[in-house]
């Protein structure tokens, strides 16, 4: 039994929630998204809350009762609240910089690297952080995700595009060879 699925997603006043057929309207004070319900699946509001049930007991639709409850309960929380990813960019003359509908970053190459942001997300860049927001949370993420793939943190100095707060365990260099120890020159 999906313990997710069966939980009830509280609705406050600020957000409105419409069904129609197998298309769940999320609107709220920061925008508008759309859940597409699978098939079998199905969304109630009673009581200010909405609830996911399920026509069947197939596997298949156990695993996407709890999933389908919780994109939902993510588009609620994105139209009221919404999300933010921030990014931290570590090492000497790498920077960051807002331009016309993206970023403009200067990670060590020979070149500047633009970065585009799709519809609907919003950069901002303070100090060595880049913050990352919108109203859905699978969006923000994938941003957050490129940008990093675009400059990794590298495993000896630790320079490059990491998540705030992630921890990044550095190798050790090349080991200097004892004097006196076998094989070594003399």
């Amino acid at each position: 039994m999906s313990r997710v699925g069966l939980k009830p997603i509280e609705l406050s006043e600020s957000v409105s929630v419409n069904i129609a057929g197998n298309v769940v309207s999320v609107a709220g004070p920061l925008g508008k998204l759309e859940v597409i319900l699978p098939k079998n699946i199905e969304a109630c509001i009673e009581n200010k809350q909405v609830k996911i049930t399920r026509k069947a007991e197939s596997k298949m639709l156990r695993s996407l009762h709890g999933l389908t409850r919780a994109l939902l309960a993510n588009a609620i929380m994105g139209v009221e609240k919404g999300f933010e990813k921030r990014l931290e960019i570590t090492g000497v003359g790498f920077r960051a910089e807002v331009a016309e509908g993206g970023l403009r970053l200067s990670l060590g190459f020979s070149h500047p690297v633009d970065y585009h942001a799709p519809e609907g997300i919003k950069l901002a860049v303070e100090k060595n952080q880049i913050a990352i927001s919108g109203i859905d949370k699978q969006k923000v993420g994938q941003v957050a995700a490129e940008i990093r793939a675009l400059k990794k943190p590298e495993p000896y100095k630790g320079k490059g595009i990491k998540y705030l707060g992630e921890v990044i365990h550095l190798k050790p260099g090349k080991a200097a060879k004892a004097v006196g120890a076998p094989g070594a020159a003399a």
